[in-house]
């Protein structure tokens, strides 16, 4: 196994630790309307903390998940670009769950001003990425095959991240899980395409 594929096998395991603790305070937080309530209330009281190591592996995921798609591609194929943006909305969510949301009814504070902003920064930077990674699978001709359906889905994410962020009239909690599962399926169908590719010396045969 290549170093790309470990890294995507670490970033698949990491997606599914963040799934799983994201499934699981939607049933274990009762007190809470999931369907008006956004994710970031659900870092705040009972097993808030299940919930903050899930979005630090979710940033660790996105972090190499950048790096093993730049390792995969061809040379002529590669841009710093989508790593950058993926390590940037790694980084971005890490901090969303350091930086306490502002809750209803209460005053606006600094944290989560810098919550709100670092959250946003997350959407963007890793639904930016996944469009540019995806745009880059053209140069290399093991990849080219994938262009289509994962430009088409990651186009998909972004215009429904633009929807969910100027239509205020939507459920918040709803059209915001419904976008995070939306874009979790492109990260994690990346991540099995990445943890099955083929190795330097068989793509070289």
């Amino acid at each position: 196994m290549s170093a790309g594929q470990r890294a995507a096998a670490v970033a698949l395991a990491c997606m599914l630790v963040f799934l799983a603790t994201g499934v699981a305070a939607q049933c274990l937080r009762t007190d809470l309307d999931w369907v008006r309530v956004p994710n970031s209330f659900y870092l705040i009281g009972p097993w808030g903390g299940m919930v903050r190591a899930g979005y630090y592996a979710m940033a660790l995921a996105l972090m190499l998940l950048g790096a093993s798609a730049y390792s995969a591609l061809a040379p002529a194929a590669r841009s710093a670009a989508p790593l950058l943006l993926f390590a940037a909305g790694g980084a971005a969510l890490a901090l969303t769950a350091i930086e306490t949301t502002d809750t209803w009814n209460h005053p606006p504070t600094l944290h989560g001003y810098v919550h709100g902003m670092a959250a946003q920064t997350a959407f963007l930077c890793t639904n930016t990425a996944m469009l540019l990674q995806s745009w880059w699978l053209r140069g290399d001709v093991c990849w080219r095959r994938w262009f289509r359906p994962a430009f088409a889905y990651a186009a998909l994410c972004f215009a429904l991240l633009w929807v969910q962020a100027f239509w205020r009239a939507l459920p918040r909690g709803l059209s915001q899980k419904a976008l995070i599962l939306l874009m979790l399926g492109w990260l994690i169908g990346a991540a099995w395409l990445l943890l099955h590719a083929p190795d330097d010396d068989e793509a070289d045969a």
